[in-house]
Parts: structure tokens; C-alpha cells; sequence
């Protein structure tokens, strides 16, 4: 079977379960929304980061990525949905292919759009506090977002199928964002760059003092989620139906 009849089989699932599209949705409202907030803070702060700032609606807006990533996946687990889906496309990595295509470029789509949106609304609160963003480090900062986001939601898609579970996919990596990295980030100092998350938000940041730049700290992120879609690709090569 060619690629192309799988990906528009996968790309209709998408589109026909309204949680899939409400989580994309849910995505770009809260990373706005809590960007327009940021907005509002004070500039006067010795740690402020203009872009950062604008962006940093992103950490709560990755949960819905990761949600995404991981529902997508999930969904299959749910009956016998694997079977039917394995009978229809024998070739398992042809399939596995096609369903992470239809999970990275939506996520990459909203993730960059998101961030624009994002941008341009905390700009307008932050006023003069962001003169000093030249375009190339916006620019840097819109695609870099919406490559984090992908690549998370990527990461996300590999535990699932790993975990064979969006439950424990979640439960997993939801608390670990939010709870365990920054714990372990005030107890690493520079190594925490190298967690998934920290290590891709680094983008986000006009100026960072570490071991890794923009553009090197996404790539630690993606090798994180080729890790996880290579160890949920072995578990679906061994164990699947």
C-alpha cells in the first residue's frame, strides 16, 4: 500500500474526532491568552527577557501539545482499534510514518501560528519593553516555538505507543514538566539544560548563559523524541497485533 492513502486515512481520524481538534484549539487559546498576560509584567526586573516574556505562554500551552501527541495514539489502544489498523496497513512503519505525520504537522502548524499570536498580543503590553527585539530574534523565537511544541507532542506520541496508554503518558510526562524539571533543574544547575523541555525552550530565551544555544538545545529535545518513537516503534514492531 502507497503512503499516500494511509496518511489521508490517519489525517481523517484527526479531523473526525473533536477532541483531537479541540486540543489543538485549546493549545493556541491558552498560549495567547497567558502570553496577553505576561504581557502586563514588570519590565523592571534584573531577570526579565523581553522575548521569553512574550513567549511564555508556552509552558502551559505544551501540556495541550503533549495531550495531543498523546491522544492521537491513545486513540487506537482504545478496543481493537491497533487491529484493524495494523490489518489495514500490514507495514507497520509505513503506518507508524503516517500517524506521526499527521501529529507533527498540525502541532507545527498551530505551534507557529500559536506563537505568532502569542507574540504580537504580549507586545502590545510589554510596549516599549520589547524595543530592543531585533526581527531575526523574533523570527528565531516564532519557529523555534512551534518546532518545540512539535517536537513535544512527538515525544508524547513515542511514550504513548511505548506505554501503549495515553493515561500513563500523561501522568508521566505532565508532572515531570511542571514539577520535577524545575526541581531538578535548581539541584543540576547547567545540566538541567539537557532535559527535554528545558533543553527546547532555551528558543525562547533573547539571551541564555549555558552550555547550549538556541538552535543546539531544540536539537537535545528532538534526540529525546527520536529516543521515545524508536522505543515506541521496537514495542509496536514486537508487541502489537
Amino acid at each position: 500500500m502507497n503512503l499516500t492513502p494511509v496518511l489521508r486515512a490517519e489525517a481523517l481520524k484527526v479531523l473526525t474526532l473533536r477532541s483531537l481538534c479541540g486540543t489543538l484549539l485549546s493549545l493556541s487559546v491558552v498560549t495567547t491568552a497567558f502570553s496577553a498576560l505576561a504581557g502586563s509584567s514588570d519590565a523592571s526586573a534584573p531577570d526579565f527577557d523581553p522575548l521569553f516574556t512574550a513567549l511564555s505562554g508556552v509552558m502551559p500551552g505544551q501540556i495541550a501539545a503533549i495531550a495531543f501527541g498523546a491522544l492521537v495514539v491513545s486513540s487506537e489502544y482504545q478496543g481493537s482499534g491497533i487491529r484493524l489498523s495494523l490489518a489495514a496497513v500490514p507495514q507497520r512503519g509505513r503506518w507508524f510514518a503516517a500517524k506521526l505525520a499527521v501529529i507533527a504537522v498540525p502541532a507545527l502548524v498551530v505551534g507557529l501560528a500559536t506563537a505568532l499570536a502569542a507574540l504580537l498580543a504580549a507586545r502590545t503590553g510589554l510596549g516599549t519593553a520589547a524595543d530592543g527585539l531585533s526581527t531575526g530574534e523574533q523570527v528565531r523565537g516564532v519557529v523555534g516555538c512551534g518546532l518545540y511544541l512539535m517536537l513535544m507532542a512527538l515525544f508524547a506520541a513515542g511514550l504513548t505507543t511505548l506505554f501503549r496508554s495515553g493515561v500513563a503518558t500523561l501522568s508521566t510526562l505532565i508532572p515531570f514538566i511542571l514539577v520535577v524539571s524545575f526541581v531538578i533543574g535548581d539541584a543540576a544547575g547547567a545540566a538541567a539544560d539537557f532535559l527535554p523541555d528545558q533543553a527546547g525552550q532555551i528558543v525562547l530565551y533573547q539571551t541564555h548563559e549555558g552550555t547550549l544555544g538556541p538552535w543546539t538545545g531544540l536539537a537535545v529535545t528532538a534526540l529525546w523524541a527520536a529516543a521515545a518513537l524508536l522505543a515506541g516503534y521496537w514495542r509496536l514492531r514486537r508487541r502489537d497485533a
